[in-house]
């Protein structure tokens, strides 16, 4: 809102500073500030309001360290990252932009079902919390609203250029580019040097209409997947939020490359109109992440709840899917993918054992993968610095192939 309020000012009343708006970097700085602010300032209020209506986590004795002192720890704080992304993206970016709106649907969307999940467990005093069902059925919902508006919505293009041509001006020979906005489901292939592919190509002998369905299935599984990887890692103080803020520097780079023609032609990428504002979105979902971590980190003052987890897996799902880089998930979101396999391989191993043996063997000490460290005694702050370590290094090789290739 605020950008079209200096836009305004800028061309009506021509008044000074007003067209630093126009930059994309400003309004992305301005965001994560502001992010912070919101979560460090209103943090402490929505934690003492939490605690007063007694929304506390319940937590099940596992024979962990540390864990029985954090019972009655206020949860639900994922409410402070949602406001903390929300707020500053209505602010600073151009709210009419598709990937805009469909990042905050995305938000809200998922903070809604991992809010009323949470609800049900601290005021119904229900420890399942929200049927897996319905959250199966809200993460499909999400999945095809994305996936139908990537593949409708006229906005959702990408640009290509046609080889420059010589064009005679008088005596000289003048070189022109010229290039198209195009629909087309195209996306990126990390590590390979023709590293572009068309969803429509998976099955081409099937009729036209089939590659909208294999797309959709395919967000919706995305979606998904990194929603409830994201849910597992918040497990321990600070690591889904760390982590999350890792991943969302590294999509920032990505929407700031794939949306500016200059870098995006210098690094022989894919350009994607209108998705420099992406990055307005990003900058305040790590301002969120990073000013969460102040009340996160051991001992945390609050938990994100699947309020939080669940939106922010979401978001990096969306995120991923709109600058065409979901297939390099496995590689960014690799914590979020080994811990999501951690359990999946015991429970797996565990009923192939039982139906075997008669008795149920397990591979780790438990999972998902972080307790199984907290079971060898190692503290869990050791253990969220050791993953930080390792997304770090994944978001670097993620960054990496945009030239390794």
């Amino acid at each position: 809102m605020l950008y079209y309020l200096f836009d305004f000012l800028n061309k009506k009343m021509d008044l000074l500073g007003a067209g630093v708006f126009q930059y994309i970097s400003f309004r992305a700085g301005m965001a994560t500030l502001f992010s912070l602010l919101i979560t460090i300032t209103f943090g402490k209020q929505l934690i003492n309001k939490l605690r007063r209506k007694q929304v506390g986590e319940t937590v099940r004795d596992l024979g962990l360290d540390g864990q029985i002192e954090k019972a009655g720890t206020p949860t639900m704080g994922g409410i402070m990252i949602i406001l903390a992304i929300v707020i500053p993206v209505l602010l600073f970016s151009k709210i009419d932009n598709i990937y805009i709106i469909l990042l905050l649907v995305s938000t809200v969307w998922m903070g809604l079902i991992g809010f009323l999940d949470d609800y049900i467990k601290v005021f119904k005093k229900n420890k399942e919390g929200l049927q897996g069902k319905f959250k199966i059925f809200g993460q499909i919902g999400l999945g095809l609203i994305v996936g139908l508006t990537l593949f409708y919505h006229p906005d959702v293009t990408v640009r290509e250029f046609v080889t420059p041509v010589s064009v005679s001006e008088g005596v000289e020979m003048v070189a022109e580019t010229s290039y198209d906005d195009v629909k087309s489901m195209v996306t990126t292939i990390p590590f390979f040097k023709n590293n572009e592919f068309d969803y429509s190509s998976i099955l081409p002998f099937l009729p036209d209409w089939s590659t909208v369905v294999i797309y959709v299935l395919i967000v919706i599984f995305i979606v998904t997947a990194v929603s409830n990887g994201a849910n597992i890692t918040d497990g321990i103080d600070g690591l889904a939020a760390g982590t999350s803020a890792i991943i969302g520097l590294a999509l920032a780079i990505f929407a700031y490359v794939s949306g500016n023609a200059i870098f995006s032609q210098y690094l022989n990428i894919m350009f994607i109109p209108n998705s420099g504002e992406i990055v307005i979105f990003c900058a305040a979902f790590v301002g969120a992440c990073v000013g969460f971590l102040w009340y996160n980190t051991h001992p945390a003052q609050v938990f994100m709840g699947d309020t939080g987890s669940l939106s922010i897996g979401g978001i990096i799902a969306v995120l991923a899917l709109v600058i065409r880089k979901e297939l390099l998930i496995p590689v960014l979101c690799g914590i979020f993918l080994i811990e999501n396999l951690s359990v999946i391989i015991q429970v797996s191993y565990f009923k192939y054992t039982k139906k075997k043996y008669g008795e149920g063997k397990r591979i780790f000490l438990m999972s998902p993968l972080h307790h199984h460290y907290q079971k060898k005694g190692i503290h869990e702050s050791k253990i969220v610095n050791r993953f930080w370590i390792v997304g770090i290094l994944l978001a670097i090789i993620s960054v990496a192939t945009l030239k390794l290739r």
